[in-house]
């Protein structure tokens, strides 16, 4: 069955990059996607496959009852753009000023949306259902995987698989580990409030400029001095706002960041040491700070044995020498969620290809991937699916 499903596949890449073309012409924000998942839920209702639309808000989720019971599998693709002005001389490129599809969800729900009909093809010699999750807001924190789990997205399913397509690696690799994946996301911001005044009598002043540049100093202690060399943290700060005048002591200073980690208590640790850094450094000043501490999305944690099954059915479509074992990555992902109510895994399909342009890191104005990667990506899904869910003869 898998020969002929990939057979299917790759006399559908045509489908795929229209698919691809059309959404990548047409963006839409995190949260505001309107058009997308209403042509997501078109083609599944042309599909005749059971579906629901404004899951969690703007997701929508298909089902595929196989010809036989069994377990439940589910894979996701996510379709949301980004705040990017697409610069890429293309025939596709955006329609939407200062908006583009920077990071191949364009791509992940056209490769999901041809699988769903090549596979509703062979439902008969499926054990069990597949479960096709499009998600809205991956990019934007809280993102769209919590509200689509509480809205039932996972109910009954047993394991659920991702992909991300990845210019960072060429066409024809393909790389996972299990275990941490990729880090926690969080945000800070930070203000501080002096007493401002004239830049010839600082005595009379508060300075918010030296206690936040104090703090910000600070700040880059943590990951050396405070967390255990063994784990990986970040702390950056990437925005610092303070002064409107040259000869002015800023009353107000502000600054912005993140902090990545994987541990659960290395997260608290981050948080816990900010937060104390700034109310220290802000008595000793006589200055007053407040923090704003947002946790984003948790760690990505791969489950083992749904790691070997990627890591097994990945290395029959790409051959042992496209295989490869990733480092973690501190970049964020949503899909932890769903790995946190049921096993699975996520990994990465390469899509770089530098003699058709593709060969831009993700959230570039230039951004664009090698369109066989789809190919590559469904293959590996329906493989995983079919293996996991076993099938019938």
């Amino acid at each position: 069955m898998l020969e002929a499903i990939f057979k299917a596949l790759e006399n559908g890449f045509d489908e795929m990059v229209r698919i691809r073309r059309d959404f990548h012409q047409y963006p839409e924000l995190s949260f505001q996607e309107v058009r997308t998942p209403q042509k997501i839920a078109e083609y599944y209702e042309r599909l005749g496959l059971e579906f629901r639309s404004g899951v969690g808000g703007r997701g929508v989720v298909a089902r595929l009852k196989g010809g036989a019971p069994g377990k439940t599998v589910a894979l996701r693709a996510d379709f949301d753009a980004l705040p990017i002005q697409d610069e890429k001389e293309v025939e596709y490129k955006s329609k939407v000023e200062g908006v583009m599809h920077a990071c191949g969800h364009d791509a992940h729900t056209a490769q999901l949306m041809v699988l769903a009909r090549v596979l509703s093809q062979h439902r008969q010699q499926i054990n069990g259902d597949i479960v096709f999750i499009h998600q809205f807001a991956e990019e934007v924190p809280p993102g769209g995987a919590k509200p689509m789990i509480e809205d039932g997205c996972l109910d009954g399913v047993d394991a659920i698989f991702g992909t991300h397509l990845w210019s960072n690696f060429p066409l024809g690799k393909v790389g996972i580990r299990g275990g941490y994946l990729m880090a926690a996301m969080d945000r800070f911001d930070i203000e501080i409030t002096g007493k401002g005044g004239h830049g010839a009598a600082p005595h009379e002043t508060i300075d918010s400029i030296v206690t936040a540049s104090q703090i910000l100093n600070q700040l880059q202690t943590i990951v050396s001095r405070n967390v255990n060399p063994v784990d990986s943290a970040v702390v950056t700060v990437g925005e610092f706002h303070g002064g409107t005048a040259f000869n002015v002591i800023a009353e107000k200073t502000r600054m912005s960041g993140t902090a990545r980690s994987f541990k659960d208590e290395v997260r608290d640790l981050l948080e816990n040491r900010v937060r104390r850094i700034v109310a220290s450094t802000c008595e000793g000043a006589e200055a007053s700070g407040v923090v704003h501490y947002e946790r984003g999305y948790p760690a990505l944690w791969n489950h083992p044995e749904e790691t070997e099954y990627v890591k097994k059915c990945a290395e029959a479509i790409v051959g042992a020498e496209g295989m490869f074992e990733m480092e973690p990555v501190m970049g964020g992902e949503d899909f932890a969620y769903y790995l946190r109510e049921v096993p699975g895994a996520f990994f990465f399909t390469g899509a770089r290809n530098e003699e058709k342009g593709a060969k831009y890191p993700h959230h570039h104005p230039r951004f664009d991937i090698d369109e066989r990667s789809m190919v590559v990506a469904a293959k590996i899904l329906a493989s995983v699916a079919i293996n996991y869910l076993g099938q019938s003869e």
